[in-house]
């Protein structure tokens, strides 16, 4: 597993510490990956659900599992039982969590009778983290760490923002989140491409051969 560049944002250190109890258990890091799936497919289906109550339970519900995603690093820096299906399990569950929730937002708010711009958006937003993911863990293994380390300030990172989504849901609507969340989520595809290519170039001009 791969060693962080910046210092840790707020949510790992606290996971770290949370985490610390299970180090002598039984619990394998990919114990709580799974764990994050599971509260990932409970908010995405609460949101489909929709209603006032459930949409509240499910902003929550995801605020979790997006927490809980840092469990199983954590643990397994802690206790060395790092490995590399572990990392990629770690990718396709943190990317699956933000598909389903998209999705989920889109369909219910769909249902709901907001429009088809709606399902559209859950859709585009949603299916566009599997290629954002394919792309960060090939830019890993071709060009490092480095190359998928996001911007940080302070204690902070942008995935951060994330947790958001209940505050705007409990305070508002979840459209209040949906709306720019899953256009900043094309957005940051669009980013992913172009970083993509630009760490391609670098590394293409570190291989030309010297004349």
């Amino acid at each position: 597993m791969p060693q962080r560049l910046s210092p840790a944002p707020l949510d790992v250190r606290l996971a770290r510490w949370l985490v610390r109890p299970l180090a002598s258990t039984p619990v394998h890091p990919n114990h709580l990956t799974l764990f994050s799936l599971l509260l990932g497919l409970a908010s995405a289906a609460l949101f489909a659900l929709g209603g006032t109550a459930l949409l509240g339970w499910a902003a929550a519900l995801y605020m979790v599992a997006v927490f809980s995603d840092h469990l199983d690093g954590e643990l397994a820096r802690l206790t060395g039982r790092t490995s590399r299906f572990g990392h990629y399990l770690d990718f396709l569950v943190g990317g699956l969590n933000y598909t389903l929730m998209f999705i989920g937002v889109g369909y219910g708010l769909w249902r709901q009778g907001t429009g088809d711009w709606a399902l559209l958006l859950g859709l585009a937003a949603g299916l566009a983290n599997p290629v954002i993911m394919t792309l960060r863990v090939s830019m890993e293994n071709r060009f490092g760490f480095e190359s998928v380390d996001h911007p940080q300030l302070g204690l902070f990172t942008i995935e951060d923002f994330i947790y958001l989504i209940g505050p705007l849901t409990w305070l508002g609507d979840v459209t209040w989140f949906f709306l720019p969340y899953g256009l900043g989520a094309l957005g940051y595809l669009a980013w992913t491409v172009w970083e993509f290519h630009k760490w391609s170039r670098r590394s293409d001009a570190g291989n030309q051969p010297a004349t």
